[in-house]
């Protein structure tokens, strides 16, 4: 598992930082504007559905089943099984994408009703939900493929494909924008242009392996029912975070100009260390936890959900507390420019310090889910995330008046939080999770390490001001350093304490 790891991290940490470029290039050529609101509103709308429907809810209830095919049936069996979930997921996505395009005015004041009165913003977002509401179809198709490559051990095709979505999205931005009337829209035929080239780049490989599907509408294939049922639950139970930030939105969209630009680039910075850890993590567990579930090998299960909390704590733990020291000078680093003022730094240094507060329950919902997806177990997340959006949604309110923007952002980190709690709470109850021995002492290693990087950034990194007056390269390169010289020290400090690369492998004791 680990090489599978290394495989789906490495990748998304390509595309991490091609989505660092983008944003440093969104940031520098629009700025934090009405434009970029509303592009962001309609880039917001399918990219929720998309991980609603293709890496949340179809993922975590096709991948187990797939398994299941795989593991227990034949390969005709299987190929059948694929053309038919493919056929009916496809149609279904046509009918909402022609649904989306038609209503898009609709879904901007439904999802942003604070545009409302603000006639060109809503006009212009609606202009370009039209163009970036297709991009579902696209990207829930590239899901499925990604679902049949993973379960087949291919984690690096997959996991390549979201750099695509940062290529087109710059290429747009630097060469098609100055071409249009409203640059802004470049972005949104950016979105559509990925949404294709993802689906198609996945094609080869699935003709390698003999299981290019034929698309064939059977909504009562047994298999695809049993898609269906899990599926439907878990629409809800598997994007809580993204319903959450959905809802921080919806509620900046009355706040001042520049909020919801401020959240976007705050959350952007977050999804790095959650995509690269976090993402590959629960990428990698599902396949694993359902070939256990499928081999009724309840120890090895619990020996992997075990190996991911590991990982989350000694390397989840330092990077939250990176996130929150440095918030600042990342974002004067990479996003401060003449249209992305000074002040918008500091406003958007506020909803970041609020999101990495939560960077660690993040990462552990990504890697407790799948303990109940993969034993196809939808309804019991549900029930949590209902107790969790339902925190979020009081909380939201209690903490918008007081800290604005960075209260929605600090909302959404604390219903993660009880989420997070909720799931490990479930998973130990039922005995699905026992704990290796050790964990006491590597916890309290791993706490000190990162209490030690704390104290180094905090001393490194100075005050807000020096960042946001000092020239661009000096802040590179001094971000640079902060950063490898906490790496570094942070490592060194794990192995003083005795942890050793053991203690990263799925079967070392910890």
């Amino acid at each position: 598992m680990l090489r599978s790891l290394a495989k789906v991290g490495s990748n998304t940490l390509l595309s991490r930082v091609l989505g660092f470029v983008r944003d440093l290039v969104f940031a520098h050529m629009f700025g934090a504007s009405a434009g970029t609101d509303a592009f962001f509103v309609a880039f917001k709308i399918p990219n929720f559905l998309r991980r609603l429907f293709a890496e949340g809810a179809f993922s975590v209830a096709f991948v187990p089943v797939l398994t299941e095919y795989k593991e227990k049936r034949g390969f005709e069996q299987l190929k059948r099984f694929i053309d038919r979930i493919a056929g009916t997921l496809g149609a279904v996505l046509l009918g909402i994408t022609l649904l989306g395009v038609l209503g898009a005015p609709l879904l901007i004041v439904l999802f942003a009703p604070g545009f409302i009165g603000a006639d060109e913003k809503l006009a212009l977002a609606s202009e370009m939900l039209r163009l970036t509401f297709p991009y579902l179809l696209f990207i829930s198709l590239t899901a499925l493929a990604g679902g049949i490559l993973n379960a087949h051990n291919r984690f690096g095709v997959p996991a390549f494909t979201p750099v695509l979505l940062n290529i087109s999205l710059i290429s747009c931005a630097l060469w098609l924008s100055p071409q249009m009337t409203h640059p802004i829209v470049a972005l949104a035929w950016g979105v559509l242009f990925a949404g294709v080239a993802q689906m198609l780049f996945q094609v080869p490989f699935l003709r390698q392996l003999k299981l290019l599907p034929r698309f064939t509408f059977a909504p009562r294939d047994e298999g695809v029912k049993r898609v269906g049922r899990l599926m439907l639950p878990a629409l809800f139970g598997v994007s809580v975070t993204q319903l959450n930030l959905l809802l921080d939105t919806l509620i900046a969209s009355f706040l001042v100009t520049g909020s919801i630009s401020w959240l976007y680039y705050s959350d952007r910075l977050m999804e790095f260390p959650l995509g690269v850890l976090g993402v590959a993590l629960g990428t990698v567990i599902l396949p694993s936890l359902s070939r256990n579930h499928a081999a009724e090998s309840p120890e090895q299960f619990s020996v992997t959900i075990d190996w991911a909390l590991r990982w989350a704590l000694l390397l989840g733990v330092p990077a939250a507390v990176g996130l929150f020291i440095l918030s600042g000078p990342m974002i004067a680093t990479l996003f401060q420019s003449q249209v992305f003022t000074a002040e918008d730094v500091a406003m958007a240094q506020r909803s970041l310090m609020a999101y990495s507060l939560g960077l660690v329950a993040f990462i552990l919902i990504k890697v407790l889910a799948p303990g109940y997806y993969a034993r196809q177990d939808t309804r019991t997340p549900v029930r949590i995330a209902v107790i969790a959006m339902s925190a979020n949604m009081a909380l939201n309110i209690a903490l918008v008046f007081p800290l604005a923007h960075a209260g929605l952002a600090l909302a959404t980190t604390l219903s993660a939080s009880l989420n997070a709690f909720l799931l490990f709470r479930g998973l130990r109850r039922e005995r699905v999770y026992l704990p290796q021995p050790g964990w006491l002492l590597l916890l309290l290693r791993g706490l000190l390490a990162s209490a030690l990087l704390g104290v180094l950034l905090y001393w490194g990194a100075g005050a807000l001001d020096e960042w946001t007056q000092a020239g661009s390269s000096a802040k590179i390169w001094r971000l640079l350093t902060l950063i490898a010289g906490g790496a570094i020290a942070y490592f060194a400090a794990l192995f003083l304490l005795g942890i050793r690369p053991r203690h990263f492998r799925a079967s070392g004791a910890v």
